[in-house]
């Protein structure tokens, strides 16, 4: 299953890169340390985060339904585009596959770790997304998310209102600003056990507020 957004298809990589020269690999780093197993990774992209998989990962799903992206995600060539990677170059096996958040192709109770980076943003339906997280997750499974979210002062988060009813969604792949990733965790029946809260680029803008973490099912205790 594929969602087309060739503009978006053509800007990610550049945006990705940019991000990351300035200090966002150290999180893709934070945000994988320590799994293992069998890994979900929602809306992976060209691949960026390939490389910071540890070891004890046993394969990596990688589900991507942007043709473009998908593409340069699964290219059988070392190295990838403007400072992302490919499934061939990764540490760990990587499986490059098509699907939205909404339907992901595994199996009930299969992944030890669903990854959830730079994605909830984007998706149609948040809900549905993390109800999918929940089923391919094993009892005990973790979410690791790194996502920007809603403002944490009123006059920001107007302005990230009225930017995600006009022009931004359109601009940046359906992205959507304002978002509260820690609530719609909450609500899915996930427990947040870790969560860090950071500005990106350290200035105060309506695109700085970011998170990370780590959430499990719920009712597994």
């Amino acid at each position: 299953m594929s969602r087309r957004r060739p503009l978006f298809g053509r800007m990610y990589p550049k945006m990705a890169a940019g991000m990351d020269r300035g200090g966002m690999t150290e999180r893709r780093r934070e945000l994988l340390a320590g799994l293992s197993g069998e890994v979900v990774e929602v809306g992976a992209g060209h691949g960026v985060n390939f490389a910071h998989y540890p070891p004890e990962v046993r394969r990596v799903i990688a589900v991507e339904p942007e043709p473009r992206l998908r593409a340069q995600a699964g290219a059988p060539r070392a190295g990838g585009p403007l400072g992302g990677g490919t499934a061939a170059s990764a540490a760990v096996p990587v499986e490059v596959v098509p699907g939205v958040a909404e339907h992901l192709p595994a199996a009930d109770h299969s992944a030890d770790a669903v990854v959830l980076c730079m994605v909830l943003c984007s998706l149609p339906d948040v809900g549905a997304a993390l109800a999918e997280a929940r089923r391919v997750l094993k009892p005990g499974g973790q979410v690791r998310f790194l996502e920007h979210v809603r403002a944490d002062t009123p006059g920001l988060a107007r302005l990230q209102d009225v930017l995600d009813a006009t022009i931004w969604p359109h601009l940046v792949g359906g992205c959507h600003l304002g978002r509260d990733v820690e609530a719609e965790l909450r609500r899915a029946g996930f427990r947040i056990d870790q969560l860090d809260r950071f500005l990106f680029p350290p200035a105060r803008t309506p695109v700085s507020f970011h998170i990370i973490g780590t959430a499990v099912r719920g009712g597994d205790e």
